[in-house]
């Protein structure tokens, strides 16, 4: 149980459907696991690298997509919690920024990208305390990078200066502003590299499997789970020394599978974000707004600006998270009262919603508090003897939850002996990016590229851009017009679909469109207009015939038109009844 560095060949951690076939033979085989981790979103996933790189003989199931729950529909932020400070918990935003350094500098550079706010000022006299906060927030994140600064410090702007990067911004409504930093991330990428980046390290990954049940001795003890292969219907007895449940709002469903009492309380939380096109909002970076209830941001991305969160109870089916027309009006009042050219609904070219599994104060009953380790963000607890569930937490703090799950789940003489070596340890894309980008300028010139489409490539793939490359030079690549623009998505090359399938595990139409191409999030149609294309694509890698193309398309399209309804609703209940399945 050594422990590794980071693999450096992606064929070692592609994500296939014959990767995925062998991973359930040899996770269901007679030597077992180490460790097996239920859910496969930043969370599970996260977990099954840190078991990986320990050198534990490690499995990771999921019952949907990679990221296919609360990971794929966050506000894709890599953040201290500069909300925190308000409440004095310096230790949790020292930790988070401490991580987002992290990020940045050394284990997902090409997928965490510095990104500023500007903090609009009603009034004059809100500067003072509103510095002090982002002052402290600064302080913490270079101490938390030892001295470094890996983001500019807080810079004061007046009237002028804000309304200079911000044109947008409403001048009636402005004394002037704070600049700050945090990060963005493609959250559903950043799940599936990894995966794949555990799966480099030794790791067993098998999505669209689901655990009906767990395995117990006579004492009671967990020794794994029973699952079923919901692409094949197959089931499977996998046996493990030790399981950790990952399932975020799926918690307490997991944990009753395994005993009547004890586990995490967990309460779901609703939040939407809608997205509108670069041209709608007129500014050089993002906007930080404070409300009644928590923040608002404005985050712009290449091609888009995505606008959120809410924050409202849900007690419908957890696997059908839906914006309302409440939701939708609730985020366009919030932003419309700082910008000069109100949003209305025909500027939002997307809408999603997720859910976030928050902790309720106690445990429930049953739960050991001796075996319980608590933090503000997230919990572990041991559910049984051999059972460890851990929930709450936030995608910046992925990795430390990581380690405090695993490690809670050796026990403290075998986390001892083979401690946690994820701090430092790059994702696939991460080692070579640096250099990579430094030739961008290059790279696009002989290729007869723009910029852009370089650094859309190298800020997905990072280190593995030439193996795409080379992809698309080989005579398939050639042949099936890879290096060409999709019709009807021109920043995304054909390549990019291929890859998503060859390399990510991509096994359906929707897996792409939401997860690895993202068309969901950024189109009017949510991706149907380029959804011929894109399956003109998979099909020959998958063996789909023309029925299964059909078939695609047609829950694809479903998909949309439930969502368009849905989305007219006043409620959550009348949401969730347009839908037939889950999103």
């Amino acid at each position: 149980m050594n422990a590794r560095t980071a693999p450096e060949a992606n064929d070692l951690t592609r994500l296939t459907r014959e990767q995925r076939a062998a991973a359930l033979e040899q996770m269901s085989g007679a030597e077992g696991l180490d460790v097996l981790v239920v859910g496969g979103g930043i969370t599970g996933a996260g977990i099954a690298l840190d078991a990986a790189a320990r050198g534990l003989r490690t499995g990771v199931v999921e019952m949907g997509d990679w990221a296919s729950g609360t990971s794929t529909w966050s506000s894709k932020l890599i953040h201290g919690g500069l909300r925190y400070l308000y409440q004095l918990d310096f230790a949790l935003v020292h930790e988070a920024l401490t991580e987002r350094g992290r990020l940045l500098e050394t284990t997902a550079p090409h997928l965490v990208k510095a990104q500023p706010f500007l903090w609009p000022l009603k009034r004059a006299y809100e500067r003072s305390y509103s510095a002090v906060g982002v002052g402290m927030y600064d302080a913490l994140a270079v101490a938390g990078a030892r001295g470094r600064r890996t983001l500019p410090l807080q810079k004061h702007l007046g009237r002028r200066g804000a309304a200079a990067l911000a044109p947008a911004l409403n001048p009636d409504k402005l004394a002037g502003a704070i600049r700050f930093y945090d990060a963005r991330v493609d959250d559903a990428r950043l799940v599936i590299d990894l995966v794949r980046t555990a799966v480099g390290l030794g790791a067993l990954a098998a999505n669209r499997t689901r655990v009906t049940g767990f395995l117990k001795d006579a004492r009671g003890a967990v020794t794994g789970a029973a699952v079923t292969d919901l692409e094949t219907g197959r089931t499977r007895e996998i046996r493990a020394a030790r399981v950790i449940s990952a399932t975020g709002v799926w918690t307490e469903a997991t944990q009753d599978l395994a005993a009547d009492a004890g586990g995490l309380r967990v309460l779901t939380s609703k939040g939407i974000h809608v997205v509108v096109p670069k041209e709608a909002i007129d500014a050089q970076t993002g906007i930080f707004l404070r409300t009644e209830k928590s923040v608002l941001f404005i985050i712009p991305w290449p091609r888009y600006w995505v606008i959120g969160t809410t924050d409202t109870p849900w007690s419908e089916d957890p696997s059908k998270p839906v914006a309302t027309a409440a939701d939708i009006d609730y985020v366009l009042e919030h932003a419309n009262e700082v910008l000069s050219r109100p949003l209305t609904r025909d500027d939002i070219i997307g809408v999603y919603a997720g859910l976030r599994p928050l902790l309720q104060p106690r445990l429930r009953p049953g739960a050991r508090a001796a075996s319980t380790k608590v933090s503000r963000e997230h919990t572990v607890t041991r559910v049984a003897p051999g059972l460890t569930s851990i929930a709450g937490g936030k995608l910046t703090t992925y990795r430390v939850m990581a380690v405090d799950a695993v490690d809670h789940a050796l026990g403290e003489a075998l986390a001892r002996a083979h401690p946690s070596t994820t701090a430092d340890l790059p994702l696939v894309g991460a080692a070579g990016y640096h250099e990579l980008a430094a030739r961008a300028g290059d790279i696009a010139r002989e290729r007869g590229w723009t910029l852009a489409r370089v650094t859309h490539l190298l800020d997905r793939y990072g280190d593995e851009t030439p193996a795409l490359l080379e992809l698309i030079d080989s005579d398939e690549g050639a042949a099936r017009r890879y290096g060409e623009p999709l019709a009807r998505a021109s920043a995304f090359l054909r390549a990019e679909v291929a890859w998503a399938v060859t390399h990510e595990g991509a096994a359906h139409l929707d897996d792409v469109l939401l997860r690895r191409v993202r068309l969901d999030m950024e189109r009017r149609d949510r991706g149907l207009s380029a959804a011929d294309e894109v399956l003109q694509v998979m099909a020959p890698l998958l063996g789909w015939t023309d029925e299964d193309v059909a078939a695609e398309r047609a829950a694809y399209a479903e998909r949309v038109a439930q969502l368009a309804a849905a989305q007219a609703e006043a409620t959550d209940a009348a949401a969730v009844a347009r839908l037939t399945r889950a999103v």
